[in-house]
């Protein structure tokens, strides 16, 4: 059983060992500071919740390439970022642009938000009219009672 454990164990590292490294050679440390910056703002097409920096699919390895290109040929962090939208849609941003197509992704989270408060406070005030319209439903002696009784709490705490 212990030499199928350091298998299994060999097996896993070695996935680890074999793993992809970028190696680029950027003209200045701003540059290099561009790339992983954007590296850091691209969203993964096949991970969908890693970025292409921290991702190892071979598309993000792909996209890490191109950005290193664009960047080689002096185009902008914007236009970098437009040409990756325009490739792989809105989703390959982080921090989508806010426009009509990505109005429900901004807005909707609020909305919802603001409906539940509302369905909350509905629900409230109909709990407070019902209890409220219980005690009124209370006869003159139980009304008596319960003040008699509301009184001895407040005098015993």
């Amino acid at each position: 059983m212990m030499r199928f454990l350091v298998a299994a164990a060999l097996l896993l590292s070695a996935g680890l060992v074999f793993a992809a490294v970028d190696t680029f050679e950027f003209d200045s440390e701003e540059q290099r500071k561009r790339y992983y910056q954007l590296g850091h703002e691209l969203r993964c097409p096949m991970c969908q919740n890693q970025n292409i920096a921290d991702s190892d699919a071979p598309i993000a390895s792909d996209l890490r390439r191109e950005v290193y290109r664009l960047l080689q040929e002096d185009k902008t962090n914007s236009e970098i970022i437009d040409y990756m939208v325009e490739r792989y849609g809105d989703f390959v941003r982080y921090r989508p642009a806010f426009n009509a197509q990505t109005f429900v992704l901004w807005v909707g989270p609020g909305v919802l938000l603001l409906v539940g408060f509302g369905i909350l406070a509905v629900m409230v005030m109909r709990r407070r009219k019902a209890l409220a319209g219980e005690i009124d439903d209370l006869s003159e002696d139980d009304q008596k009672r319960l003040q008699s009784l509301l009184k001895k709490r407040a005098s015993d705490d």
